[in-house]
């Protein structure tokens, strides 16, 4: 694991499961190529990504479709070319484009989306001033 990879892990390890918010989370590439550092078990495929750079290109197509993350399909509550945020019943994904790379959240249906979003949105706002 490069040193860039150890500090995501650090991202996701701290500050986003770190903030018990969430079930899983990962730091994908800047250009959605690859994940850089995930939670365990936490898995998103190679047309996953695709789908997901995919839905920030193009908004009326992530609310067409919806979004697809670890094998589960959400619908699409948000999507615009910084912040996709998508609902399973009660269960909700947030993925946010940081300048160096994708943050991506899955909450479990105790947590409600906004608050959960907004946690992910500072950290986002947080990377971006360096």
């Amino acid at each position: 694991m490069g040193a860039h990879s150890a500090v995501w892990q650090g991202y996701v390890d701290s500050s986003l499961m770190g903030s018990n918010q969430f079930d899983k989370a990962a730091i994908l590439s800047h250009d959605l190529s690859g994940t850089e550092a995930y939670s365990s078990g936490f898995t998103i495929s190679h047309d996953e990504l695709k789908g997901l750079a995919a839905a920030f290109a193009d908004s009326s197509a992530a609310f067409a479709n919806g979004l697809k993350v670890g094998g589960e399909k959400f619908v699409t509550i948000r999507a615009d070319d910084r912040s996709l945020y998508g609902k399973k019943d009660k269960e909700g994904i947030v993925v946010v484009k940081a300048k160096s790379c994708v943050m991506i959240a899955h909450h479990p249906e105790t947590i409600q989306t906004p608050n959960a979003a907004t946690v992910v949105e500072n950290l986002v706002d947080y990377i971006n001033k360096y």
